[in-house]
């Protein structure tokens, strides 16, 4: 059953997301905006299993099942801990008719709804995520340490799997291009980089090397020590403000932007 679902705003977008009787959708704490009384709304620390959202089926029945599912949930729990994700999901189902759900983001800017076949996954930034149908997994994947501790958002991804809706948001204006156009390869900021398809290598290089220009770009340049690089042929959204963009400037509008002239190196990041 498609999910539909909405666009609409500008600045600071939102998804309104039309149920039918018995669809269930789920999104993370605190991306929930309004409902129509006919929608329940349940909270959970487990995410959906595939089978539309309901707990308990084919994990088998007595204590065993039971401590499966607990140890299932407990796992999903830890990971999204470790990845400082929002430990529960809301979920909810239309009852007796039609209904609707709205959703946002955290950040003024766009939403984008993906679709996704069960032929391909998608990888998004964390805390992108806002919305899916109960029939789309949503997961924890790591890029790998020397990519993770060098990329800084690159480490972490979230990964979504199966079938159906999901939606995501970002901050500023997306952009969605494919590596394929560009000779295969595109360099990025490592703050724009907000989904990409499976299939796409993400990486992170050094800007420049260990020589006077490397340092100026490093130093001067704004962007710091490395750009995330992306590989291959598929789907990739690029966002056109970074969260540390964001929060210097609003550091800079109170009075308390320690980033001086130099910026990249020596810029103050947040948190």
């Amino acid at each position: 059953m498609t999910l539909q679902q909405e666009i609409v705003g500008n600045a600071m977008q939102m998804a309104v997301v039309n149920l039918q009787p018995g669809q269930t959708v789920y999104c993370e704490a605190g991306k929930f905006l309004f409902k129509t009384t006919n929608v329940t709304m349940e909270t959970r620390l487990s995410g959906p299993s595939g089978n539309g959202g309901q707990q308990g089926q084919g994990g088998g029945g007595g204590m065993g099942g039971l401590l499966r599912q607990a140890m299932g949930t407990a796992m999903q729990v830890g990971q999204r801990m470790l990845a400082g994700e929002s430990l529960a999901f809301q979920y909810f189902t239309s009852q007796g008719g039609q209904g609707t759900v709205g959703f946002a983001g955290v950040l003024p800017g766009e939403m984008r709804a993906l679709e996704l076949d069960g032929t391909r996954a998608w990888f998004a930034e964390k805390d992108a995520f806002v919305a899916a149908e109960s029939t789309v997994e949503f997961g924890i994947a790591f890029a790998g340490g020397r990519t993770g501790m060098s990329g800084g958002e690159g480490f972490i991804l979230e990964k979504f799997t199966g079938y159906g809706t999901v939606i995501i948001a970002g901050a500023g204006n997306f952009i969605d291009l494919n590596p394929a156009d560009f000779g295969g390869r595109i360099e990025v900021d490592t703050g724009c980089v907000v989904a990409f398809e499976e299939g796409i290598q993400y990486g992170v290089q050094r800007v420049g090397g260990l020589n006077r220009q490397g340092i100026m770009n490093a130093v001067f340049g704004g962007e710091g020590l490395s750009l995330a690089t992306l590989e291959g042929n598929g789907r990739v959204i690029l966002q056109s403000l970074t969260i540390e963009s964001l929060a210097n400037a609003l550091k800079k509008a109170q009075g308390g932007d320690k980033q001086g002239p130099t910026g990249g190196l020596f810029s103050t990041h947040a948190g």
